[in-house]
């Protein structure tokens, strides 16, 4: 009788090497299909493809986690000698990425002084989420609840031609708080000190030097003067330049440091009788002459909870449009739905973990269409955004 033992033995052998198979494949899906809040001690693997620019890992982390990064791996741009092509670094790298060079100033990244095509991340949102550089290995502490996504430090161009991929290793060092696991911030809750009476006492518009009404008042927060400029500059704003001067030289020192230059001037507006405190800017560089997230902040004489309480104009600059008030002249064209930028400043402020509580409010005289100074329209559903900030030890008020 002929013997069965090869045949049985190809099918155990067929058997505990699909087996093995399954495993291992099973291995790599849960490294990237994993949604439930990662804990403490797990960790993660993630390939990251040259050709993306964003891959979403599927873990999910709670505020206050803590998370260690490991990244191995190669990426490659070839060169280009067509005259676009000059205007890009090229070359084999690692996590770290290229060093920027003068070419890179005309190109918008995720991560604006991180090197070209090094490997970053994000938690939550591409809309409003603040990307930081990761590289070779880092330690990150989650400041909202959010997904995790990995990143290149590139635009489409470099992803379309880029070869190789970064290997990384994702270790939950610190799961987090349960009670901070409200994606993007913290759960809207009333203000208190926000009365029908405080409001009545806020303006609706800021207005120009001629005292011509102009853009809405759509935000409050509360806070002291560092907590303020602290929670704008965490969340990637800018302070915008003062002056011409101010901009030729900030321009200049940019350049000569291979940096964006995102801190252009805006024009002078004024509320309580008084030009703005602050402006701040959230922009791309090759974009920022035209269009650019901005807003004006003026401190109140008004207080919540013994803080200041500051009045925020936010609008996002869409292009240009021709000046009503003034004859042959330009400005800048807004974009008519306000509340776009209102909640624009709400998820990327909020996403920094310096926001503890945030509502929505409406005031007994709410505006909901009007003109900017400049003859733009603009639309709005007549809400203000309220931000309370983490109330830390400040010096200033």
């Amino acid at each position: 009788m002929k013997s069965t033992q090869p045949r049985n033995a190809a099918k155990i052998a067929a058997l505990v090497l699909g087996g093995l198979g399954s495993v291992c494949l099973g291995a790599a899906v849960w490294a990237r299909t994993a949604s439930a809040t990662a804990g403490s001690g797990k960790s993660y693997e993630i390939d990251v493809p040259g050709t993306k620019e964003w891959v979403d890992t599927n873990i999910d982390l709670r505020g206050g986690a803590k998370l260690r990064f490991t990244a191995t791996g190669q990426i490659t741009y070839p060169a280009d000698t067509s005259r676009t092509g000059k205007m890009r670094t090229s070359g084999t790298f690692g996590p770290g990425g290229l060093p920027r060079g003068f070419a890179d100033l005309v190109h918008q990244y995720a991560v604006k002084d991180a090197g070209h095509g090094a490997l970053i991340g994000r938690i939550g949102s591409d809309s409003y989420a603040q990307a930081f550089p990761v590289g070779e290995s880092k330690e990150y502490d989650v400041p909202v609840a959010g997904r995790l996504f990995l990143g290149i430090n590139q635009g489409m161009k470099e992803a379309s031609t880029a070869d190789g991929s970064f290997h990384v290793k994702i270790e939950v060092l610190k799961e987090g708080l349960a009670s901070a696991a409200n994606p993007g911030g913290p759960v809207e809750s009333r203000v208190a000190g926000i009365t029908p009476d405080l409001l009545s006492k806020i303006p609706r518009r800021v207005s120009d030097a001629n005292g011509d009404p102009g853009d809405m008042v759509n935000a409050l927060i509360i806070g002291t003067q560092d907590q303020v400029v602290n929670v704008f500059t965490a969340a990637g704003w800018v302070k915008v330049d003062k002056s011409k001067g101010d901009a030729v030289l900030s321009g200049l020192m940019a350049s000569l440091q291979k940096k964006d230059y995102l801190t252009m001037p805006m024009s002078v507006l004024y509320l309580f009788n008084r030009p703005q405190d602050y402006g701040f800017a959230h922009g791309e560089a090759v974009k920022v002459a035209m269009s650019r997230n901005h807003l004006r902040v003026w401190k109140s004489p008004y207080e919540v909870e013994a803080r200041p309480l500051w009045c925020v104009a936010a609008t996002h600059d869409i292009g240009f449009e021709r000046d009503q008030r003034k004859a042959g002249a330009v400005t800048h064209k807004i974009d008519p739905a306000i509340d776009g930028e209102r909640e624009y400043v709400n998820g990327t402020l909020s996403g920094r973990g310096l926001v503890v509580q945030r509502d929505h409010v409406t005031p007994a005289n709410p505006l909901t269409t009007a003109k900017t100074a400049t003859g733009g329209e603009f639309h709005s559903d007549g809400r203000l955004l309220v931000l309370v900030l983490r109330n830390m030890t400040s010096n200033s008020n």
